[in-house]
């Protein structure tokens, strides 16, 4: 039932980048540009990135992306790593969530923790 959000990023262009390669595995890409905005979905323009308008800390965000086999979920690991992203927790099984939970999370280049998620066995 999500239809958008917004990320404030403080380089826009470095963080674009990133959704551009780590997105790609599960069937997402960059859908709008609108301004210094940059939009991201498969279909249209469900994640947002905008300038950080605070000098202050950020607050840690989670998102998790729905991927549609578990073969996308290591894929975009791969890509999250390969794209520089700190491994938090390579694919795996979670069974504390669900038996057929396959989740594998990243950070970003803002620090945000960014996961997907395959829920079929």
């Amino acid at each position: 039932m999500l239809d958008h959000i917004a990320v404030q990023v403080t380089d826009v262009a470095a963080s674009a980048a990133f959704y551009d390669q780590v997105l790609a595995p599960l069937g997402g890409g960059r859908t709008k540009e609108f301004g210094e905005f940059r939009c991201f979905g498969t279909t249209g323009h469900t994640l947002w990135l905008v300038p950080a308008t605070d000098e202050g800390p950020g607050r840690e965000l989670h998102l998790a992306f729905s991927a549609p086999d578990r073969a996308a979920v290591d894929a975009f690991h791969a890509a999250a790593v390969a794209a520089g992203a700190e491994s938090l927790h390579a694919p795996r099984v979670w069974p504390e969530y669900h038996d057929a939970y396959y989740g594998a999370f990243v950070r970003d280049p803002d620090g945000h923790n960014i996961e997907a998620v395959c829920h079929t066995p």
